[in-house]
């Protein structure tokens, strides 16, 4: 198990969250077990970017972007150095602290 923290998001996650996530599951995945409604307009296909998270910590353990997850960030609200689509990134042994962006590009919240 690995120890996921997710930072204080107003909608999502207002108090923030800690908790623990199988290895090798996708980082949506464990969030959305861990009952964090994170967004994933396309079920995890790689399709979109409302998955979007911020790794502020353990980012090294993430793996490595392919070319169309990082042509697909390229649209993502508040992009920054450290974000990755929660869909790819497997969980691994490092413990992350994630943040949640604020928006996504939906116009619309999806319910899954």
């Amino acid at each position: 198990m690995t120890t996921i923290k997710i930072l204080p998001h107003s909608d999502l996650c207002p108090e923030g969250k800690t908790f623990d996530a199988k290895q090798g599951v996708t980082l949506c995945t464990a969030l959305l077990d861990a009952d964090v409604d994170i967004e994933h307009a396309c079920d995890q296909s790689l399709a979109c970017t409302t998955c979007h998270v911020i790794v502020r910590e353990g980012f090294n353990s993430t793996g490595e972007l392919d070319e169309k997850e990082e042509d697909l960030l390229d649209r993502a609200w508040g992009l920054t150095s450290v974000s990755r689509l929660s869909c790819q990134v497997k969980v691994a042994d490092t413990p992350l602290t994630i943040e949640l962006p604020k928006y996504t590009i939906n116009h619309a919240r999806e319910n899954h």
